[in-house]
């Protein structure tokens, strides 16, 4: 069964590496009387993951696997794939989408829309936007971006974001006074932004409290304290944490000299479209100020960085990550990805499944070497990231701000029921 379908998420969906490519499940064995006759992997990961969120800078990086686990009722837009952007960018770009494929070199080769682009915007660097080839693959590249931008926004009211609300649930109780978690993500969707209004915590982005939303770095550098006069020390609110997209938003716009929060037409789109010059573009503003925090916290001592749904396919972030590892001993670093084992493997009953298959990915060979080698500092689990959500432990009990949360949604929930009632 394909990841990003919807397996509930459990204890029987992971597996942690330990050596030789011995990848141990989560819970015990068990047998008929209730006698452990092997153990899992739950202590020892519990205790990495206590760890890790109460870490001094706690830092999550989620690509675009973690948006599967959002979902919406069947027939409606689900969180695409490779294949589905470019079914969505043929679709939309028509008999335009053969020609430009004819006339780029090597098109009838390509196979994903990030190649795709990427070999257009070359086309058009090295000729120009003048002539009859020219102007329709300069054309054909404003419909593709079009194209994305619209797939990419499945998130709505009723879709289902469990696995994010969880996570946030459960880093929003580290304790108000350590650093803010910080969440970096590669996708342009809304997820954690839904999520959170629906907790009711509150995001750091880098957007004014004004009316437009307006972006400025130095909002990084705010935070949000209860103010009473009968205190000296500033009281810290709970549920806060920043959000860094580091590849841009559906919901900003460049408008004039400002980007602004927007989901409204007009303004251009502030986003870094799949192509290979997305490593340049990732140091211009807006994306050099969410690079250099990134880059910056993986320096800081006693940090966790929390890996999931990304496939290292982006060197700007991949190589930083590296350097942590060789430079930060007080850096700790939780990679959750569900490729490493193939699915029929987790359904066989065995507490521990031997993998003898090297990564294709070339960064998951070099952590997963690492981890073989015994680096206390490297976890690595093959697992979804709403089965990450449910393995991360409640550091405390609910939160008076998550209990009066819940409090408001169930009251506004009243007058629907009571309408449907009737």
């Amino acid at each position: 069964m394909p990841y990003w379908t919807n397996k509930a998420a459990s204890a029987s969906n992971i597996r942690r590496l330990e050596g030789a490519g011995n990848w141990r499940r989560y819970d015990d064995l068990k047998d008929e009387k209730g006698t452990v006759v092997e153990t899992g992997c739950a202590r020892e990961l519990n205790g990495f993951l206590t760890e890790a969120l109460n870490s001094t800078s706690l830092m999550i990086l989620a690509g675009a696997g973690s948006s599967f686990s959002a979902r919406n009722a069947e027939g409606q837009l689900q969180a695409p794939g490779w294949k589905d952007l470019w079914d969505a960018v043929s679709t939309k770009a028509g008999p335009l989408f053969d020609e430009v494929i004819g006339i780029i070199p090597s098109g009838k080769a390509i196979e994903n829309v990030e190649k795709l682009l990427t070999q257009c915007k070359l086309f058009v660097a090295l000729y120009g936007e003048t002539g009859e080839n020219a102007e329709k693959v300069a054309k054909f590249i404003e419909i593709a971006e079009q194209a994305i931008l619209a797939r990419v926004s499945f998130v709505g009211p009723k879709t289902a974001l469990d696995a994010h609300e969880m996570l946030l649930r459960k880093i929003a109780r580290r304790g108000a006074k350590k650093p803010r978690a910080r969440i970096y993500t590669t996708n342009y969707d809304l997820c954690f932004e839904q999520a959170a209004e629906r907790r009711r915590f509150i995001v750091i982005d880098g957007f004014s409290h004004s009316t437009p939303q307006a972006y400025d770095r130095s909002h990084f550098g705010l935070d949000i304290v209860r103010r009473d006069g009968s205190r000296d020390a500033p009281d810290y609110v709970d549920g806060v944490f920043h959000l860094y997209k580091l590849h841009g938003s559906l919901d900003w716009r460049r408008v004039g000299s400002q980007i602004i929060r927007s989901s409204a037409e007009g303004g251009q789109p502030v986003l870094i479209y799949p192509r290979d010059s997305k490593y340049q573009e990732a140091f211009e503003p807006p994306y050099l100020d969410m690079m250099s925090s990134f880059q910056g916290c993986l320096r800081e001592p006693d940090t966790t960085l929390i890996v999931s749904g990304f496939g290292f396919n982006d060197d700007h972030i991949s190589q930083p990550l590296l350097v942590a590892l060789e430079s930060n001993v007080n850096f700790r670093l939780l990679l959750c990805d569900p490729v490493f084992i193939p699915d029929a493997a987790l359904d066989d009953g065995q507490v521990v499944v031997k993998t003898t298959a090297e990564p294709t990915n070339k960064m998951h060979a070099k952590l997963q070497k690492l981890a073989t080698m015994d680096d206390p500092r490297i976890a690595i689990l093959n697992a979804r990231f709403e089965d990450l959500a449910w393995a991360l432990p409640d550091l405390v009990a609910q939160t008076e701000r998550e209990r009066q949360a819940e409090r408001i949604r169930q009251l506004a929930d009243i007058p629907a029921r009571q309408g449907g009632a009737a």
